[in-house]
């Protein structure tokens, strides 16, 4: 089950719930009281690989292949287009530790790195977060 944005719905997660009754889509972008949020507050429970003072790793809880793990940043950043210049440093950072996550969990140089952006590209967590997919074979296109 994935938080889809759907104005007027309670969306249930393991554990949480969200009401979207008073919400528009610009709202819902507020990236510091999704999961995401909380898991870098240290406010939930994730399964964490990497972290350090700029971001964090940890599994995906809804897998899309072997090895899923999301990369996020812990300054709440809705999504990808809401990232301004000053913000250029922490997502270099951010790929970085994609790499080394990667190497340390055994996929080598055999991952795909997504972002989606927007709900109409897949997004269903308004925090930034990138996932590392990887242990089998990956086709393209995607999707």
């Amino acid at each position: 089950m994935r938080l889809v944005p759907v104005s007027g719905e309670v969306v249930i997660l393991p554990a949480f719930s969200y009401s979207l009754a008073k919400l528009n889509q610009r709202d819902f972008v507020m990236s510091e009281d999704t999961i995401f949020g909380k898991i870098a507050r240290g406010e939930a429970d994730a399964k964490i690989v990497y972290e350090d003072d700029q971001c964090l790793a940890f599994r995906d809880m809804f897998p899309a292949a072997p090895m899923h793990i999301l990369v996020i940043p812990r300054k709440p950043i809705p999504r990808l287009c809401d990232a301004e210049e000053t913000d250029a440093s922490l997502l270099g950072h951010m790929m970085l530790v994609a790499n080394k996550v990667a190497e340390q969990e055994g996929l080598g140089d055999k991952f795909r790195l997504v972002i989606n952006n927007g709900e109409g590209a897949g997004q269903s967590v308004f925090h930034l977060h990138m996932h590392i997919i990887g242990g089998r074979d990956l086709s393209w296109p995607p999707g």
